[in-house]
């Protein structure tokens, strides 16, 4: 037997005519219906601001980067997808893990506080497993403002979830859900930031696509110069862009194209550089 989502006739007629305003509307990105699934789903999590991704790693990666862990020790539950502990190594972070109840299957409060003393963590990564909101939330919340540490919610499966009146990631300093196809509530893709806190809110608004629309690049990756660029060109265009770097000072940015022969040069200058970042795109 052949597995198949079921659909109300009503709701797919209903669907059809939001798409057909798309198509004559022509914006394609942050358009009517982005902006109403962020206002919907900050209404219902009672937080200030939801932000719609890509992805759940993009809007945790927006998180990590934010809180700059680079160099620093996150701990995550021994229990969870790969893809908490990835995104703290992409970030640049330490992973280290903690053990989980057998009753909850997520963070155990107890061993927390030792990994805690342990490693003295920058982030503590919470995630609520199965669809349920962890059982020691408020225990590890209150431990988190007590040591100073940042605590993050990996909310990918906590889809309407609450515990006495508190939805997924209104505990820590943000909560990121999942739209994957498999979640409960699927966009096929997607994801969502949820949070109190402004300043991360209106940097994740900037990460989610490329500092838009200000450019203002050092707020997205600190203080370096950035190239943003694609392999491919002539060998004039990357040399001219070089005799630019002295213009870094005063651009935010600039725009270039990198020779396909050039790739490995230009990748040396931005590991050996500490004030050129150069991003590549295919």
């Amino acid at each position: 037997m052949k597995f198949t989502i079921g659909f109300e006739k009503d709701d797919i007629k209903m669907l059809h005519s939001y798409w057909d305003e798309i198509i004559e509307k022509q914006q394609w990105s942050e358009g009517k219906f982005t902006k109403l699934f962020e206002e919907k789903w900050k209404k219902n999590n009672k937080t200030e601001h939801a932000l719609s991704f890509s992805s759940w790693a993009g809007g945790a990666m927006a998180a990590l980067e934010f809180f700059d862990v680079r160099g620093k020790t996150v701990l995550c539950p021994s229990n969870t997808f790969m893809a908490t502990p990835m995104s703290v190594i992409k970030a640049g972070g330490k992973v280290e893990f903690v053990d989980c109840n057998k009753n909850d299957l997520c963070m155990s409060f107890e061993d927390l506080k030792i990994k805690i003393e342990k490693y003295k963590p920058k982030v503590v990564w919470v995630v609520h497993i199965g669809g349920h909101i962890a059982f020691q939330i408020d225990k590890i919340a209150a431990l988190c403002e007590q040591k100073g540490i940042i605590l993050l919610e990996d909310c990918a499966h906590a889809h309407g979830a609450s515990w006495n009146g508190r939805k997924a990631g209104t505990w820590g300093e943000g909560g990121i859900y999942s739209f994957y196809s498999t979640k409960t509530i699927s966009t096929g893709e997607g994801g969502m930031l949820v949070t109190n806190n402004k300043t991360l809110a209106d940097y994740a608004n900037q990460y989610r696509n490329y500092g838009k629309f200000d450019y203002n690049f050092e707020e997205i990756v600190g203080k370096e110069k950035v190239i943003v660029g694609s392999v491919g060109g002539d060998r004039e265009d990357f040399d001219e862009a070089l005799k630019l770097l002295p213009a870094l000072d005063t651009a935010p940015f600039m725009q270039t194209v990198l020779p396909l022969e050039k790739f490995h040069e230009a990748w040396k200058l931005h590991q050996e550089s500490k004030q050129l970042k150069i991003i590549l795109k295919p």
